[in-house]
């Protein structure tokens, strides 16, 4: 009988590092009172949203700190075998983790910091690598409508391992005029849940990922279907947004929530604090890459979409009237999009009818209460 696998048995439980968030969250409410010496003053709903926002007197003003994971594990493997970087791409799935949160709120970014922790100088040795990482970050930047305002180059003896690198960042975004602001206090039943379609795995899910590898007898040269190697297709760079969600915004899309499908997977959908049901009827194709891991794994459906993205990398909620004006602008931008389903009255949980599939509230606890 084999032993299906988990994301929790590859070392990374959700379960357990949640907590802390939720931690985090009350100590940090505790220190909004600081911000009044500067007129400002905190929203509140935002705690445990992907963005922080605060209020000044004509706008408001949204931050993120975001890190890319072990991603880049599999780029420093597939140069051994190829002799190319990867990191060119590996600084796109970067800034897309950054970003793609910033965005959930409505904020239109406007500038991204950088964090790159080795774990040792020699990292800086390889000449090549550096220039993709910078090269790509600055592609990755162009793509978001965003100035690189610098960052912090920390070497990590002792912390981070010896070859390889953490890579990090932070965004600063402007949410203009006010009435941009989306933070789900106008999500209702009847509103209709829009997928916008992911490239592949983008940076989540990657241990799980990374644990396969270790089982097949090629490693990440093993070929899928298509006769892409699985490294290829796990290098694939994140979508980033942030033009296609400010397009909406631009044009009058009245939004009543955004969610970015990362990790958690499909349960953060049901990521806005008001108890909705939301029911999924239908599904965006599966990218081949989780039909592969799913196999190889063997990893369960349930699990899959509870860990991974499957197709969707981002979804909105909008009323049922302007589900073909949010067609029409994502097209414009090449993005396919999805009616995946509904939000209904009832109890916090995502049904995913499809695949009989239910995931109770209890299944994502992000925010302190």
């Amino acid at each position: 009988m084999t032993d299906n696998m988990t994301y929790s048995k590859s070392g990374v439980d959700y379960k357990v590092m949640d907590v802390l968030k939720r931690l985090a969250q009350k100590a940090g409410k505790n220190t909004a009172i600081n911000l009044t010496t500067h007129n400002l003053k905190e929203i509140d709903a935002s705690r445990g949203e992907s963005a922080y926002v605060i209020e000044s007197d004509d706008c408001y003003f949204a931050f993120v700190q975001e890190g890319l994971g072990t991603k880049n594990l599999i780029a420093d493997q597939m140069s051994i075998i190829t002799g190319k970087s990867y990191y060119d791409l590996i600084a796109q799935d970067t800034v897309a983790m950054i970003v793609n949160d910033l965005i959930t709120v409505g904020a239109k970014p406007v500038t991204v910091l950088a964090y790159w922790a080795p774990g040792s100088s020699e990292w800086f040795n390889n000449k090549k690598r550096m220039e993709d990482l910078v090269s790509g970050w600055k592609s990755a930047c162009d793509l978001s409508g965003v100035s690189w305002g610098g960052g912090e180059t920390p070497t990590l003896s002792g912390i981070i391992e010896k070859n390889t690198i953490d890579l990090a960042g932070s965004a600063f975004g402007i949410i203009k005029p006010k009435s941009r602001l989306v933070l789900g206090n106008k999500l209702q039943a009847g509103d209709v849940i829009v997928a916008f379609e992911s490239s592949g795995i983008h940076s989540n899910g990657i241990s799980l990922a990374r644990k396969i590898a270790e089982k097949l007898s090629d490693g990440y040269t093993t070929k899928l279907s298509s006769g892409q190697t699985y490294g290829e297709a796990l290098l694939i760079p994140t979508t980033i947004y942030a033009k296609l969600v400010n397009d909406l915004l631009d044009n009058e899309v009245d939004i009543h929530y955004m969610a970015n499908i990362t990790g958690h997977g499909w349960r953060k959908i049901m990521r806005a604090t008001q108890p909705f049901t939301y029911r999924i009827t239908s599904l965006p194709p599966t990218p081949e890459i989780f039909t592969f891991i799913a196999e190889k794994g063997p990893v369960t459906t349930e699990e899959m979409y509870a860990n991974f993205n499957m197709g969707a990398g981002f979804v909105i909620f909008v009323p049922q009237s302007l589900v073909a004006k949010v067609q029409k602008i994502s097209s414009n931008r090449n993005i396919k999009t999805y009616e995946i389903g509904r939000v209904e009255s009832g109890e916090k949980q995502v049904i995913i009818e499809p695949n009989k599939i239910t995931y109770k509230a209890e299944s994502l606890q992000l925010k302190a209460s």
